[in-house]
Parts: C-alpha cells; structure tokens; sequence
C-alpha cells in the first residue's frame, strides 16, 4: 500500500445523499407533499448557501437555519427544527455508495482511514454507526466542529494534526467534488483522487493525481 493515510469525502463519495428523499419524507411528517417543483425552490436557496458556507462566508448554523426560515414561516415551526427533522431522515434513509463497504473493509488493516466532510455533525455518527462503519475510521473530521469548511486549508491541517503529521505524500484524500475535496487536498499538499462518478468535465485548474469512477475502480487502484 502506497498510502499510511486515506482520507474520504462522506456525501456522495462514500454514502448516497438523495436529498430530495429525506426532505419529502420530512416534510410527510407535517402532512406536505414535497413536490419536485419544491425542491427546485428549496435548492435555488441551498446551493447559493453551500457555495457561501464553503467560502467562508456564512457559519454552519447560519447554512442549516437559512435554508428553511421560509417554510418554517409557511408550516410554523422553527427553521432549526425543519433542519434537525431533515438530518434525522436523512440518517434514516442513508445508503452507501455501491462498492463502499467492500472498499473500506479491504483497507481496514492496511493503511490509517479518516473522514474530513462538510456535512453537519448531526448526521455523521448515526449514518457510520448504522452502515457499521464507525469503527473503521481513526478521525472523523467534520467542518461544523472546527469551524472550518473544505477547500479552507485550515480543515486539512487539523485532520493532518490528529493523524501525527505523516508525510504529506503518504495521505491520499477521495472526494467527489473538484472544488471542495480535490482542490483542498492539493492546497494540503496530499496526495488526491477525483471519484468522477458522473463523468464530468474537470475544473479549470484543477487536476488530481487520480481520477476513478467508481469506488470498484478505486478498490483496483489502492491495492496495485
């Protein structure tokens, strides 16, 4: 194994996050049916929201409250308890990625494995713990908590902290977002891997030392 360090991205590189799913089982719990045109709406508001919270420029409280203060209005109930329902379903219906717990139990014993996710704390534990995956991992480094989001390099240097600063070139970081988990990486000075599941189109600028489009594929590269 190349690697001492793995480290992974959670949403969309290691678990499936149908967003729209947990927001429609949410929302049948208040007797809303949560319509796709909804959910158009709903992401016009998140996804500018992501963008700012990643940047920098909002917290992860400001994130997860803003993105329901208008249906909170609508239904009357708080936007904090709209999003504390929502990240409950969202644990309830987690799912991995196909090829996930094959991948993770063939690392297991061959190389140090962490988590670094902008994902919010009151979904992580659950969802590992409910895959059985919880034990597998040495650090679960979560934006909310240390108060910075990737790409900031500052969230990489905290989890490079917990891991006894290993030489940088040992520390492969897997994310499915150019931005976020590859670019940050890079600004770290590990080593990275672009899960492409979708096959897009690179970021200018951007370019990791590897690019898989599957975690089967990722699997086949770590173990030549």
């Amino acid at each position: 194994m190349q690697y001492q360090w793995i480290l992974f991205d959670a949403d969309e590189t290691l678990f499936h996050f149908d967003a729209f799913a947990g927001l429609k089982l949410m929302f049948s719990r208040f007797a809303i049916d949560f319509k796709d045109t909804d959910f158009e709406l709903y992401q016009h508001i998140n996804k500018p929201l992501w963008v700012d919270y990643q940047n920098g420029l909002i917290t992860a409280a400001e994130l997860q409250t803003r993105r329901f203060i208008q249906w909170g209005e609508k239904i009357g109930v708080s936007a904090q308890q709209l999003n504390s329902h929502f990240l409950q379903d969202m644990a309830e219906i987690c799912d991995l990625l196909p090829g996930a717990k094959a991948l993770i139990d063939e690392l297991v014993g061959k190389a140090s494995l962490g988590i670094i996710t902008n994902g919010f704390t009151e979904l992580q534990t659950v969802r590992l713990q409910k895959t059985g995956l919880l034990d597998a991992f040495d650090h679960v480094v979560i934006s909310e908590e240390v108060g910075m989001a990737k790409p900031d390099v500052g969230i990489f240097e905290h989890a490079l902290a917990l891991m006894n600063y290993p030489e940088r070139n040992k520390v492969l970081m897997v994310g499915d977002n150019p931005h976020s988990d590859i670019l940050g990486g890079l600004n770290a000075g590990v080593d990275t891997c672009w899960l492409n599941c979708h096959e897009q189109q690179a970021s200018d600028g951007i370019t990791p030392h590897y690019e898989v489009n599957s975690l089967y594929n990722l699997k086949l590269l770590l173990s030549n």
